[in-house]
């Protein structure tokens, strides 16, 4: 009996066994067995079960392939569409895959570097670092290495991007490239996975905060932190080495005065062209610093002798001795420079700074524009004003302070008809003292705005009470600081200061030096119209010291003119520094402004300043300034009248 071939194209009994079932194309007319005739119908049923589980295996397989082909489909493109470099090298370090990223990150076309070793992209000072990191111990898919390198861009000899490398070895791969695109490349023979992920902008940020961090951003030289972290390094080589170091301590002089009179914007400027000057005279190590505000430091890390700092010191102030043009302005600074040396003026960073520091300060009491090596005895005066500073703070604590009085006195009638209010320190171990001892150190501090006001405010209720008790003419003048005066807020608080007290405000004189005035001229302008207006008297203290000006007189609301007490002193019989008086005077009354002399001791001064027409005079003459009580008794006396102190 011939043989029946069994095929797909038996379709009936396709459906009627398992449905309307989809044939695949490429499975039609396959031959999958034979039957005789005539033939079991179990024998039927069995080669059709066969053929379906065939075909249902077929079936999966191409399902699978199918999902394997998408699968790589996905991957190659997450794989290319990866913000990172990914690679794949082999045993000996070459590329035997790398994505797409690679062209638009560096310019390299994957097939370009395909069998090309990983350093043709290494920057030749990553070479060795990045040969290593491959033949590291303990190095697996859950502990991979990770290293920053610099890869170069194609055509470029030299790296300017920075890559973060992670990679790990992975197990040898038996299958072949499925995208015959890639020539040249076989990740069969793939041993090592892993990423390049671009983070030059990151570094770039560290690198500008780093930066910032250690550098002053205003003229670009290294700042406090840097300064000293190079001075401990350099004096740890120069006690391991037995050689001398100098540290030097530069504060620009005059800089304040163009600075309050331009503009910070000059300011700034100016600070720029200081460095720029000072750069050029030092030696290749040397560091120079901007400390803070004016003030500067430089290291010299290694010297022979004294000398070597004298010259560079010397260099610096010559440097800057000549003019600097801010627009259309000239304008002068000067340098005080103070140098201590390792190891004589000590052994520490802080040693080395404080000495440095003192004996600048030295230099700036002493005239300015100079310099001055630090010596034990200015260790001596440096206790002393930490000291100093230190009492001065408990003293503003403890009420130390006492506010003295010196009269102002009608240099016609003997009168007193006001008193000038002047602090005195009753210091618990140094006894009494006077400003010039404390003064200079609270502006320094920055104490000063607080003593003034305790002087006003006490002043305020001892006179005041003098005046309810029946001096009612009696004029109060009390001296402001300019950090007061400066104060946006300085009409209101005063006001306030005033009426806490029930003080009248036509009974107050306030007075302000010329450099004062002079600093912003518009708003102290303002101001002073404002008190004026409300009754309170201003008068220019130590006048024709500083920015003399029919200007500013003709303009403010002034009501008297103090003499400096340096003219005072000039009158003499036949002495052409009286010649100053005499126009002061006679300026004053062509203004029609009081004039108050200060510092007459003698009777000769008094004569002549009576004869030019001085309306008040205070000083020696008619005694020092004394406190509440003595005040007290000439106010009872009659007519308040003063008798001579000094008779010469």
């Amino acid at each position: 009996m011939p043989a029946l071939q069994f095929t797909y194209n038996n379709e009936e009994i396709w459906r009627r066994h398992n449905g309307n079932v989809d044939m695949e194309p490429n499975l039609i007319d396959k031959v999958l067995d034979y039957i005789r005739k005539p033939f079991k119908p179990d024998e039927l049923l069995t080669l059709v079960e066969d053929a379906l589980n065939n075909h249902a295996l077929v079936k999966s397989h191409v399902a699978i392939q199918t999902r394997l082909e998408k699968s790589e489909a996905l991957h190659r493109y997450i794989v290319n569409s990866s913000p990172d470099i990914v690679f794949m090298l082999d045993q000996d370090g070459h590329f035997c895959f790398v994505n797409d990223k690679v062209k638009s990150l560096l310019g390299y076309p994957p097939a370009e570097l395909c069998g090309k070793h990983f350093r043709y992209i290494l920057d030749e000072r990553d070479v060795a670092r990045g040969a290593y990191a491959l033949r590291g111990p303990n190095i697996n898919v859950d502990n991979p290495r990770s290293l920053e390198v610099r890869l170069k861009a194609r055509g470029q000899t030299t790296a300017t991007r920075h890559f973060e490398i992670t990679a790990f070895p992975i197990e040898p791969q038996s299958w072949a490239p499925a995208d015959e695109s890639l020539s040249g490349c076989s990740p069969q023979l793939a041993r090592y996975y892993g990423t390049a992920r671009d983070v030059t902008d990151r570094k770039e940020a560290e690198a500008f905060i780093n930066f910032q961090t250690y550098h002053d951003p205003l003229t670009r030289l290294p700042n406090r932190a840097l300064f000293r972290d190079r001075l401990e390094l350099a004096a740890a080589h120069a006690r391991r080495n037995s050689h001398q170091l100098a540290v030097m301590f530069l504060d620009l002089d005059r800089f304040k005065i163009v600075n309050d009179t331009l503009g910070h914007a000059m300011g700034d400027r100016l600070l720029q062209a200081v460095t720029q000057r000072m750069e050029q005279c030092l030696r290749q190590g040397d560091t120079l610093s901007r400390f803070g505000g004016d003030e500067f430091t430089i290291l010299l890390p290694v010297i022979d002798s004294t000398d070597d700092a004298r010259g560079v010191a010397k260099k610096l102030i010559a440097a800057l001795q000549n003019p600097f043009q801010l627009g259309n302005h000239e304008v002068f600074v000067g340098a005080s420079i103070g140098i201590a040396l390792f190891p004589d003026a000590g052994q520490t960073m802080e040693q080395l700074l404080q000495c440095a520091d003192s004996a600048m300060y030295y230099v700036k009491a002493r005239g300015k524009d100079g310099y001055r090596f630090h010596s034990n005895s200015m260790r001596t005066a440096t206790t002393h004003r930490l000291r100093m500073e230190r009492d001065l703070r408990l003293a503003m604590e403890r009420e130390e302070f006492q506010v003295h009085y010196q009269p102002q006195v009608c240099s016609e009638t003997r009168r007193m008809v006001g008193v000038e209010a002047l602090v005195r320190w009753q210091h618990p171990t140094l006894g009494l003292l006077y400003p010039v001892d404390f003064l200079p150190l609270a502006e320094e501090t920055g104490l000063i705005a607080k003593l003034s006001e305790k002087v006003l405010s006490h002043a305020c209720k001892e006179v005041g009470g003098w005046i309810a008790a029946g001096h009612p003419d009696l004029r109060l003048a009390v001296n402001l600081s300019p950090s007061q005066v400066e104060h946006p807020r300085f009409v209101e608080m005063l006001t306030e200061r005033l009426n806490a007290h029930s003080f009248p405000r036509e009974n107050l004189e306030i007075e302000i030096t010329e450099n004062v005035i002079m600093k912003d001229l518009e708003q102290i302008s303002s101001k002073f119209r404002d008190l004026a207006s409300s009754g309170i008297r201003i008068a220019i203290d130590d006048f024709g010291t500083g920015y003399s000006s029919l200007n500013y007189l003709h303009r403010l609301p002034i009501h008297t003119l103090k003499v400096d007490q340096s003219f005072v002193k000039a009158i003499r019989s036949g002495d052409d520094g009286a010649c100053i008086v005499n126009a002061i005077v006679a300026m004053a009354h062509g203004l029609k402004l009081e004039i108050v002399a200060e510092g007459v001791e003698t009777n000769e001064q008094l004569s002549y300043l009576k004869k030019l027409g001085c309306q008040q005079v205070q000083g020696f003459f008619y005694g020092p300034a004394q406190p509440a009580s003595a005040i007290s008794r000439i106010l009872n006396s009659a007519d308040r009248r003063l008798a001579c102190v000094n008779q010469s």
